[in-house]
């Protein structure tokens, strides 16, 4: 497969992984465009990996780890903002608002151990692998951010019921 199939084929996975990342799809874009450039000039060797796809959702994940090192001059916020072609019915776009933003209220690490298990569907060792920590640091990140979750979720719940 060349880089430029792989992109036409991949892109749309990876940048909508990175947006669910990043908490916000301006970041995302550039996220993955920074790691397509150096995806590009890796690609022989990259290709030639059992699970390429793999190692560039590892890449874009380090990106988006190090981007405000890089990147000083951008400020993530968390406001969240919906792009989209197809209407939602508004209680799903609601939750959804609720959640991202509930996601990037997380630090990196734990937003990264939850978006690659929930939105990737990857194993606590692919995690660890890709963070390059342990399986049991990624349960640790797992059940903070999780327990963050839903100490946030039921406090906005009971602000509401009042």
């Amino acid at each position: 497969m060349t880089f430029d199939q792989w992109v036409r084929d991949g892109r749309g996975r990876l940048l909508a992984f990175a947006t669910v990342l990043c908490g916000g799809r301006h970041l995302a874009e550039d996220v993955v465009q920074e790691v397509l450039v150096r995806v590009h000039r890796k690609w022989d060797s990259i290709s030639a990996l059992d699970h390429p796809d793999s190692y560039i959702r590892k890449m874009v994940v380090n990106e988006f780890l190090s981007w405000r090192r890089k990147w000083a001059r951008i400020e993530p916020s968390g406001l969240i903002e919906v792009v989209g072609s197809v209407p939602d019915p508004a209680g799903l776009i609601a939750e959804r608002m609720e959640l991202l933003t509930e996601l990037c209220a997380l630090p990196k690490r734990q937003r990264a151990v939850v978006v690659l298990r929930y939105l990737v569907g990857q194993s606590d060792a692919q995690i660890a692998e890709t963070l390059g920590c342990t399986e049991g640091t990624v349960r640790g990140y797992s059940s903070r951010a999780l327990a963050t979750l839903k100490i946030q979720l039921t406090a906005e719940v009971a602000d509401h019921a009042y």
